[in-house]
Parts: structure tokens; sequence; C-alpha cells
């Protein structure tokens, strides 16, 4: 009797990201009722544009949806760092033939509600997924073997497992985990301008990384080119605590004075500013308890250096859905417990190897004095194969060996 009941009982999805739509939908492509809660009134995604790697790709394709984003996304040329002090090319890495033989999948950048969009629509589209809207979650508990989960309004909801996607303030890691968010000190302003003001002569059709003193600048074109994606990130000189605020373009200049003229103009051409203090946590190496687990920045939260925040929680959705389906017993029922084993085995140090990575090339990025020479000197000329190389580990993930540590 309980199996028959557990074979019925949904999984609980908390937080309707892109890390819990893609999780939804993934588990429902396997034939798995899903319940989804999102704390907001609306679905929505804030934010600007995101840069989509080959493993983004791929993972959008076992996802259903992955024709979808092509058909929205922008194909760059190369990836660039520009030495923001003195306008020098510190690196370029083409994105195309060569780079799609090698990977599989392209290099591409989208808006990151474009992404969101879709994934949300072929979740609802799907009979076994319902969404709860404007339900925050209070508490989580097991009983009988299940998941329970307690919203802000006394509602009470049971299921065969939980998955919390909940992002950095996650309810559910405070449950499982129990550790604290590390405020980063590095401060990210985004906002998006209209291709029309963007200055000509920096029109690239690729992600731009001007790197300079602790503080660099990437922009980048969206939506068909019609747009521009700007972000820039420094070292606060105050004390930060993790939040998105209103930006003061008198903060963001007061930063980035010892950079050359050229990207400093970037600073002047937006209206308004979102300000990000960012923050993530450091890796663990369990994300499970029992029937519940966590996915995409509620496991793994990074900063944005690599953009492969939304790339590993796509990747993770895909590896959840994989455990679920190898430890499915005949009559449908999936044995949680070992598929959340499972899911960490193939993503605990794969996620935290990036964790570590996205600090250090944030590290790279601001470097100062002589570590910005040689810096400059490593990267400058490198041949292609050579760049691909180096990011062959991130990159070459696929969903048919995602089970298999990478």
């Amino acid at each position: 009797m309980t199996n028959a009941i557990h074979s019925k009982a949904p999984v609980l999805v908390a937080g309707g990201g892109i890390g819990g739509m893609a999780c939804a939908l993934a588990l429902a492509r396997e034939g798995l009722p899903v319940e989804l809660f999102e704390q907001s009134a609306e679905i929505g995604e804030i934010g600007a544009g995101l840069q989509l790697g080959p493993n983004a790709f791929a993972a959008l394709d076992e996802l259903g949806v992955g024709e979808q984003i092509r058909s929205a996304a922008v194909f760059t040329e190369r990836m660039v760092m520009m030495d923001a002090v003195d306008c020098s090319e510190v690196a370029s890495i083409p994105l195309g033939a060569d780079f799609l033989a090698r990977f599989g999948n392209p290099y591409a950048v989208s808006h990151r509600a474009d992404l969101h969009a879709t994934l949300h629509a072929a979740a609802r589209a799907n009979p076994l997924v319902r969404i709860h809207v404007d339900t925050r979650i209070a508490s989580i508990e097991r009983v009988d073997g299940m998941a329970e989960i307690r919203t802000a309004t006394g509602q009470r909801f049971t299921g065969a497992s939980l998955v919390g996607c909940d992002g950095v303030r996650s309810v559910v890691r405070d449950r499982l985990v129990g550790d604290v968010p590390r405020v980063s000190g590095h401060v990210v302003y985004r906002a998006v301008i209209p291709a029309a003001e963007m200055p000509e002569d920096l029109q690239w059709n690729a992600p731009v990384v001007w790197a300079g003193p602790n503080c660099h600048l990437v922009h980048y074109p969206l939506r068909g080119g019609e747009q521009y994606n700007l972000v820039v990130t420094f070292h606060s000189r105050e004390p930060e605590q993790w939040g998105v605020t209103d930006g003061s373009k008198n903060e963001v200049m007061s930063y980035f004075a010892g950079i050359d003229a050229r990207p400093r103009r970037l600073l002047e051409l937006p209206r308004s500013w979102r300000r990000w203090s960012t923050a993530d946590r450091d890796p663990v190496a369990r994300w499970s308890e029992g029937h519940a687990t966590l996915l995409g920045d509620a496991a793994h939260p990074m900063m944005q250096y690599l953009a492969q925040g939304a790339c590993m929680a796509l990747e993770d959705a895909v590896t959840l859905s994989a455990a679920a389906r190898e430890c499915r017993a005949k009559g449908g029922v999936v044995d949680w417990s070992a598929a959340f084993r499972r899911y960490e085995s193939a993503r605990v140090a794969r996620a935290a190897r990036v964790v570590l990575s996205v600090r250090e090339f944030g590290r790279l990025c601001h470097a100062t004095g002589v570590e910005r020479l040689v810096r400059n000197s490593l990267w400058s000329g490198r041949k292609p194969q050579r760049f691909y190389d180096a990011l062959e580990w991130i990159y070459a993930w696929k969903p048919e060996n995602c089970l298999t540590a990478f």
C-alpha cells in the first residue's frame, strides 16, 4: 500500500526560477507528477542577459526546448577579454565551426526572461506539473517516509520527495545543511542598452570582458542585436549584505576611475541600474537528507565570472531526472533516497570545481599591478585550441554521461 501511495505522490519543487522550472520539466518528462511552489505572486525572472555554453544547450535539448532557445538567442563570433587600462586584447576565443566541432553545441547569449519563459511554458504545458504562486515555504518535515512542507499561511503539502530550487537564501538548504551564504564583497550592476545608443565601435558580436583593477565591465548583444547587455562589477569599499536594490550612477563611476575612456564611456549610457551585492557558498559534500535534496543556486550558488550559474542548474535538472529513472522500480516507484545519492555522486565535485574556479577567474579578471601583467602575458596570443582544451571540462558535459562524475 505504501508503494502505491508513493507512486502517485508528487515531487515537491521549491522555487520557480530557471532551476525550478527546469527541474519540474525534467521530472515531468520522466512521467513523474510535480507540484512547484513559487513565493512571488507572478512567475517571472529578474535580470538581463545570460550566456549559454555548449553544456547548457545539451541540457536544453534533453529538456525538449533547445530549438526554441536557439531561435531567440544571439550566436556570438568569439569571446574576448580586453585590458581596461590600456585597451590591449588579452584573449580571443573563436566560437565558430572549430568550436562547434569540438563541443557539439554552440555558445550563445540570451535574455534571462526568454530562457525562463520558455521553460515555464513547457512546464505549464505538461499535465503532470502543477504550479502554485504566492506560496512561501515556512518549514519542511519528513513524515512517514514522505516529504511535507508547510507554507506561511499554514497550508500543508505532502510529496514523495522535495527538491529545493529556492536560490541563495534557500529555506530547504537551511533545513538540510544549515550553513550561511558567503557575502563576496563584489557588487554587480546590470542594465540593458538600446542598440542605437551603443557606441558603434563597441557593437561587437561577442561577450566582451574589459578587465580592470578590482573591477570589470561586460557587454554583449541581446534579442537579435536590438539591445546590449551591460554588466559592471567592482570590489565594494563598504561592508555588504546580499540583496538587490536600485543602483547609483555616482557609485559606479567612483569605482572605474582607473580605466581607459573607451570602456568607461559605457557607464554613462544606462538610464537606470539594478545593483546586486553578490554571495556564494562554500562547497559542501552532501546536498541531500532522506527524501529531500537541492538544485541550482540552493545547492551551489556561485558568482558570475564563468557565466555558469544557469548552465549548472540546467545540468542538475537533467542529472536528477536521469538518477530518478535509474532508481525507478517496476510500477513506477522511485527510491528517492537512492536517486538523490546517485545525483549527488555525479554533481557535487563538478559543481564545487565550478564554484572554486569562478572565484579564481574573478581574481584574475580583477588583477592589479604585476599580476595583471602576468595574466596578460600568459593569455595574449594563445591559440584557440589551447583555450578549448582548458574549457573542455566545462563545455563537454553531455546528458548521456551525466551520471558519471565529470
